[in-house]
């Protein structure tokens, strides 16, 4: 599923621009399950959204791919909404960001529910979609908690920008000096094993959030759990962001760049769904642009020093090993380890030199 879109201003000039895409996870081709991730930009006059949303797939969540693209119609309902009066609107985020942005998830998780229950009301379950549940444990269930999805969002309008986030997954921004940074970190508050979902009583807790006022992004990406953790570093997660927003002056190669490329991840790297959604400002993407690229050269020898760093530093760490006489039951293994590392080192950069023939290679 890809979608770009240009819409021109009332004053004709083209002010926002995005694209989407969603591709299955390669454990649920084998499996042969349906992908639980939905995405979606929306690109208006004054204001777009990016938009994505992972549903959790487990036995229990039987109906969470509804959940999911009802996650992204909730949010993009309630935006488009709020924006329908965009001078009060704008007027009333200046006023007091955090209030307003508390009501907007508000919103959406009423929006999320009001849909779900319509759908769960229309398309009875089936004895066929239980069948992995005890009597007792489909009993016990929430109607909530069968469509449960996590959600991530931004949006941008010509004065501010905000994002909101209940899950895993990640935002990225690429800000007007070609720096890229990731607003809202993992929440460590959270249990590993308790995943913050619309389909939790306290979902409106679990949110996080940013914005800005004034000093817009560039670009804001949002992605899936499928992406990050496709990635051996934090660092080479940001540099491949700030790549594809490098790539954006040609919006048909950034398409097939994209979707070639987030499926060989899932094949190769993190077997998951992976979806990934952003938004741009045209006009400062035009001025940056050639600064992008040059900065994408620079990233490129910078992650070249480290991945020769984590080599050394993993030689090290086997000749210490061989040296306390392991050898001859680490050694296969540690080859093994090694030669991952050399792989993984070379899937967590995009090779732009192959992009002529609309294919995408990893270095």
């Amino acid at each position: 599923m890809v979608s770009f879109q240009i819409f021109f201003s009332t004053g004709g000039i083209i002010l926002f621009n995005g694209l989407n895409k969603t591709v299955i996870g390669a454990s649920h081709i084998a499996a042969g399950t349906v992908c639980q991730d939905w995405s979606a930009v929306r690109i208006k006059d004054n204001y777009s959204i990016a938009i994505v949303a992972d549903g959790h797939g487990s036995k229990k969540h039987f109906r969470s791919d509804i959940g999911s693209k009802a996650a992204v119609h909730a949010v993009c309902d309630t935006i488009e909404n709020l924006c329908a009066n965009m001078q009060l609107f704008e007027s009333a985020f200046i006023k007091n960001p955090p209030d307003v942005i508390k009501k907007i998830q508000k919103r959406i998780i009423l929006c999320w529910n009001d849909i779900v229950n319509n759908y769960h009301n229309a398309v009875p379950v089936k004895p066929e979609e239980t069948q992995k549940l005890t009597d007792e444990e489909y009993k016990n269930l929430k109607l909530e908690s069968i469509y449960g999805s996590t959600l991530i969002a931004v949006c941008m309008t010509t004065h501010f920008c905000f994002g909101i986030q209940l899950g895993d997954g990640s935002m990225v921004l690429v800000n007007d000096d070609g720096s890229t940074v990731m607003p809202i970190e993992d929440d460590e508050s959270c249990p590993a094993n308790l995943t913050a979902s619309l389909c939790n009583s306290n979902a409106l807790d679990m949110f996080n959030s940013f914005y800005r006022i004034g000093n817009n992004p560039i670009a804001m990406l949002v992605s899936t759990d499928g992406l990050y953790t496709s990635f051996g570093s934090k660092e080479s997660f940001e540099e491949y962001n700030h790549i594809i927003v490098s790539q954006l002056d040609n919006m048909q190669r950034s398409e097939t760049m994209i979707e070639n490329n987030l499926k060989k991840r899932t094949c190769h790297g993190s077997q998951d769904d992976i979806s990934l959604a952003l938004i741009f400002n045209t006009d400062v993407l035009d001025y940056m642009i050639d600064t992008l690229k040059l900065q994408v050269n620079e990233n490129k020898y910078e992650a070249q020093k480290r991945a020769a760093a984590d080599k050394a530093k993993f030689e090290k760490y086997k000749a210490k090993l061989i040296k306390h006489n392991q050898m001859f039951d680490k050694e296969e293994l540690l080859e093994k380890q090694l030669h991952a590392i050399d792989e993984r080192g070379n899937t967590d950069e995009l090779d732009d030199d192959e992009l002529e023939d609309e294919t995408v290679s990893l270095e």
